[in-house]
């Protein structure tokens, strides 16, 4: 009879060391287009947070002097319209579902060439912050840069591709979730039933 059960109890711990590969195992399997799509995201959210900055520290510049008001104000929609990026970057369900042209691809690159030509406009002419405009010209072309591959992708219907990879993580995960609470539940209906036995 102990030899029985130390046989039981070596099988026990040899699901439980099985169960716990296989779903270490389930875990790292990731898609890689959407970790592709993650860093891109978090690269265009980047540049937009330099925008930002950037458009900040004009207005800021522009209020001070006070000769050109006109210039301050468009830096501070530059400002409000850039957040929206980064919100969008996110894919902030609430954001989505008012904003559904930000859901795509296309609709997301035209606000950011918006937003790179808005902190591309109106340079310091008169050359008194040279390294101002440099950082100007650096992440106003960086976002258009971005703007113009999400435009393309968004053309080339990528992001419906993407939302059907997400689709079928989502469902993946909830399978595997699914299925790791099945083999819990089997593992204790199976204790239950050796103490039973016993």
């Amino acid at each position: 009879m102990a030899r029985k059960g130390g046989r039981d109890e070596e099988e026990n711990s040899h699901r439980a060391s099985m169960l716990s590969s296989t779903s270490s195992r389930r875990k790292v399997m990731t898609d890689p287009f959407l970790l592709v799509c993650k860093c891109f995201s978090f690269f265009v959210s980047l540049a937009a947070v330099l925008c930002i900055l950037v458009n900040i520290l004009s207005a800021i510049k522009s209020f001070k002097n006070g000769s050109d008001i006109f210039d301050g104000v468009f830096r501070c929609y530059a400002v409000a319209i850039a957040v929206f990026v980064v919100v969008a970057e996110t894919e902030c369900r609430f954001i989505l579902r008012f904003w559904r042209v930000l859901e795509y691809w296309a609709g997301r690159g035209m606000l950011q060439i918006f937003v790179a030509v808005l902190t591309r406009a109106f340079p310091d002419v008169n050359g008194a912050r040279k390294d101002l405009v440099l950082l100007q010209e650096g992440s106003s072309y960086l976002l258009l840069a971005c703007g113009v591959t999400y435009l393309i992708s968004g053309v080339l219907c990528i992001d419906f591709l993407k939302r059907a990879r997400q689709s079928k993580e989502i469902t993946r995960i909830q399978a595997v979730k699914d299925l790791e609470e099945l083999e819990r539940r089997k593992g204790e209906l199976e204790a239950l039933l050796d103490t039973e036995r016993a």
